[in-house]
Order: structure tokens, then sequence, then C-alpha cells
């Protein structure tokens, strides 16, 4: 994907750097793609040969690689995000969910929380324990994804500033997506919380559809849909073990908070899942209700409850993935700028992998090792140039 040239063009604040931060980040780049899951076990692979050939010098020490990632521009690596980005699109691979609607997502995730340390950028809650109230840190951010057909792409992530709510927080995300990827994305959406006019006047003004799930929250709209629903047919629609019975209106001027009337889609679904205890076949009920800008003759009933469900994938092939197999949460220095970059750095680090996974490997060596597979050999590399001395075990 020709991402080294993005890769070395990011700089850091320091005066005079006597370390160059190209072979900074490339070896944080290592340990990102190798999931080593720490500064300190990168340092340990100072002995490989590897880093002769990748660095063109030695490996810089945890200390410094730490200390460097506080001082570097957060605009640098999110310019190798738009470069990833530009070229799996001029590779046709980001193709719309939806035919002629590209969907993007938001969800807030929070990285860690500790009673001890703490630093500026730090959020602060009130725990009531059994020995008294104690005072939580954490951190907190707001990520945008693309989500397209057989794949995803986290764009950009914005940390929760202390007294901020999230979304405050995507709405300052979304301003700078716009203006980076101002075709990135047709519809936008959330969960709950983006149920909020700020995110459905910003979607307004900047010419977006925005979706959003429907809960309590907004009692009068879904009271309102919910009794004309009681008398409209519902659509009946089957994908695989799922039957859903769906309902769908135009024109709901009940949220007098927006200024435009909303659609709202309802979605009563029953799933088919096998028991593992005992193997028996059972049906579980789900209902959802979205609330939304996109108009039907853009988006049918169906389209718009694919939609409204993709945004589990910000979740699912995001959050998750970054977090139990790429150690994203791991608190490598606490620091503000440090953790955002190194957040940033492993998300261009899964779409590198990705797209070598799913673009360069053929379908017979998919089928022959899973990624984690792949990842491990990726690992195996690194570790298999170390000196023989280094890697004998103790008498």
């Amino acid at each position: 994907m020709g991402w080294e040239r993005p890769l070395d063009a990011v700089q850091d604040r320091r005066p005079a750097g006597q370390i160059p931060t190209r072979r900074i980040l490339r070896g944080l780049a290592v340990m990102c793609l190798s999931r080593l899951g720490s500064l300190n076990a990168l340092e340990q692979s100072r002995p490989s040969r590897f880093w002769t050939r990748w660095l063109e010098g030695p490996l810089p020490s945890a200390d410094t690689c730490g200390r460097v990632c506080a001082l570097t521009q957060e605009a640098d690596v999110r310019a190798l995000h738009h470069h990833l980005y530009s070229r799996l699109k001029r590779g046709k691979v980001l193709a719309d969910l939806v035919p002629g609607l590209s969907l993007a997502v938001l969800d807030g995730h929070e990285s860690h929380a500790t009673y001890r340390r703490h630093c500026p950028g730090c959020l602060a809650r009130t725990i009531h324990t059994e020995k008294g109230d104690r005072i939580q840190y954490y951190h907190r951010y707001v990520a945008v994804q693309l989500v397209c057909q057989g794949c995803c792409l986290t764009l950009d992530a914005e940390p929760i500033r202390p007294g901020e709510d999230e979304v405050a927080t995507a709405l300052r995300l979304l301003d700078r997506v716009v203006r980076d990827y101002p075709r990135a994305f047709d519809v936008i959406g959330g969960d709950a919380k983006y149920a909020d006019p700020r995110f459905f006047h910003w979607a307004l003004d900047h010419r977006k559809h925005a979706m959003a799930v429907l809960k309590d929250e907004r009692r009068d709209l879904l009271a309102d849909a919910q009794s004309l629903f009681a008398d409209q047919p519902a659509t009946a629609v089957r994908e695989g073990t799922v039957r859903r019975e769906c309902w769908d209106m135009e024109g709901f001027t009940t949220w007098p908070q927006v200024r435009t009337p909303v659609r709202v889609v309802r979605s009563r679904e029953t799933r088919s899942i096998r028991r593992q205890l005992d193997g028996r076949w059972e049906d579980v009920l789900s209902e959802w209700t979205w609330v939304t800008t996109l108009p039907a003759r853009l988006a049918s009933t169906g389209a718009a409850v694919r939609m409204g469900h993709a945004r589990w994938h910000i979740e699912n092939e995001g959050f998750n993935e970054l977090a139990n197999r790429w150690h994203a949460d791991h608190v490598y220095k606490h620091d503000p700028q440090a953790m955002l970059v190194l957040w940033l750095l492993v998300m261009a680090c899964l779409t590198v992998f990705l797209a070598f996974y799913q673009r360069n490997l053929k379908p017979a060596a998919r089928q022959a090792a899973s990624m984690l597979q792949i990842a491990r050999r990726i690992a195996s590399e690194l570790y298999s140039q170390m000196p023989a001395a280094v890697c004998r075990a103790p008498p």
C-alpha cells in the first residue's frame, strides 16, 4: 500500500532530536503489527538482526519511544490514515454497504480506568464503594468508522476532554473528518446517545443524513410512532435464521428540537439460535427502533434496518479487535498525547494488516491460516532473527 513514506513523514516537536523520528515510528509500527503489547516487550527484541535492516540503526529504548510519542504530531499520523483510505478507495475496496449510500458510524470507547495515576487529559468520576467514595480516572475516545461491504475502515479518533460529553467530542471529530474526507460518507449513524438535536443539526448543516437508535429518552416521538405503527401492517422480511417484521413511516414532527420532520423505522426480529448445552433450537425476540433524516426514496425499509444494525461493526471489528488482539487499550505511556498517537498508530496498523490479509493473500492461503495465525507468523519473523546466545535458556 506504499504506507512507509507517510509513516516516515511523521514528525515530533523535539528541537534537536538525536534519534530520527522515522526510526522510532518504524519500531512502534513493528510493535503494533507483531502485537507485542508493550514498549518493554519491544525493547527486549533489540538484539534481533531485523532492526538493522528495517531501521538502518539500533532500536531506541522504551523510554525514548514513549517520550517521543508524547511529542509526536498527531496530524501526521492522521495523514497516514488518509493515505490508506485513498489507496483503498482507488482499489475499489470500499464498496457501499447499501448501493448509492456510504455509511459511517460513531461510538465511544473507554480505554482504561485507574484509581492511582492520572494526567491532564484524564476524565474523573466518583465510584461509590463499601469503604467510601473513590475518584477513578479514565480515558475515553470517540471513533468514526466506514462500514463497507466485506470490510470496515476506522478513519479517525478523538479523545473526550474533561467536562465534555460524547456528542460534543463527536461533533469536533466530525468537523475534522468532513474536512479531510468530504465525500467519504452520506449517512452517519450512532447509538441512542446520538439521538441528540446537536448531532442531527450537524448532519443537516453538512448535507448528510443522520441515524440513531431511538429509546425511551425521546418518549413523545417514540410513543407517537408506536401508536401509528399499531394500525399499520408490518412488512415481513427473512434473512437466514432471522425473521423481521418492519414498520416504517416518515414525516414525524413530534421532536420539535430538530428543525425537520424525521423518519422512524421499527424492526421486531426473531432469531433462531441453537443452544450449546442441549442442542435445541430456540427463538429469541428483539426489537429495534431508529430515527433518521434519511428519506424512504433513497433507502428502503430493509436498507434502513441494515444500516441501523451496521453500527455494531465499530464494536466488533473496531474496538473489540483493537483492544483484545492489538493491545490498543494498553497504556504505553500515561500522557494524553502519547496515548492518542499510539491509538491512531494501532488503528493504521490494523488497516494495513487487514488489507494485506484480505487483498494480498490468495484464498487458499486465507483458508489455511487465520488472521491470528498470520499475526503470529509476523511476530515469529522478528524473534527468529534473535542471536542464539540471547535465546538460550539460562543454566
